[in-house]
């Protein structure tokens, strides 16, 4: 959106369809998604419909919207996401059977943290994450990196997940500069309660000084040694940058 009101152009306004159906990772009624997306309902009603029939929605029983099979085909056939998921699978297999806890491999996207993979089990604490969905970057372990090479996303108000989470500039930007400093990030019950999580970077040869990606070990914050846990992710993560810079 530009100002608070919905682009003009046909395609950014189906963009936003599928972002909003995208985010949510539930199905959504015309309202929901007329709602979030800022667009009037027969707008989106005569865009869903296209969407459907190219097979990028799907509907359910219910009249509900949901992201159809053939955007997840088109998600996987990018060849820079698979390139990286595929080299990195191996290196999230071995940290989640260390730790028998969540593992992410996340990717910037804007003011948001992007989780390409995650792995799990029943031993794992229950999370709200899921491959394929978002959540903002300044309370997140892999948002947080991002954000300590590139901040300038931070320029807007901050949303407030729980209790914990840093909202204040100068209370994120001192978080952010020891997170430089040590080499990885943490999130302390900043996105759920209860649960935290440490991250490390990915980098690759010739991209500069940013990373590129980054990996996660999320649980229960009793359960969580955090500086092993580092210690632990950072392996994992400088072993994936020797692998995509071979």
């Amino acid at each position: 959106m530009t100002d608070g009101r919905p682009p003009k152009s046909v395609l950014a306004r189906g963009a936003m369809l599928l972002r909003a159906c995208g985010d949510c990772g539930t199905a959504l009624t015309l309202a929901e998604l007329a709602q979030r997306t800022g667009l009037p309902k027969p707008t989106a009603h005569r865009l869903l419909g296209e969407l459907v029939r190219l097979g990028l929605v799907e509907r359910t029983e219910e009249g509900s919207y949901r992201i159809g099979l053939g955007l997840f085909v088109l998600g996987q056939s990018a060849p820079t996401v698979r390139e990286l998921r595929d080299a990195a699978l191996p290196y999230l297999g071995d940290l989640h059977e260390a730790t028998q806890e969540n593992v992410h491999l996340a990717v910037p996207d804007g003011t948001d943290t992007l989780f390409l993979e995650k792995i799990t089990g029943r031993r794992a604490t229950p999370i709200v994450s899921r491959t394929g969905g978002r959540l903002p970057a300044h309370c997140t372990a892999t948002g947080k990196l991002f954000l300590a090479h590139d901040p300038g996303p931070l320029h807007r108000t901050l949303p407030r997940l729980t209790p914990r989470t840093l909202v204040l500039p100068g209370q994120l930007a001192r978080d952010l500069a020891l997170t430089r400093a040590r080499g990885y990030a943490v999130n302390l019950e900043e996105a759920e309660v209860g649960v935290s999580a440490v991250a490390a970077p990915v980098y690759l040869r010739d991209h500069g000084p940013r990373p590129i990606a980054a990996i996660s070990v999320t649980g229960g914050t009793r359960r969580l040694d955090m500086a092993r846990m580092g210690a632990r992710v950072c392996a994992a993560a400088r072993a994936l940058t020797r692998t995509l810079s071979a």
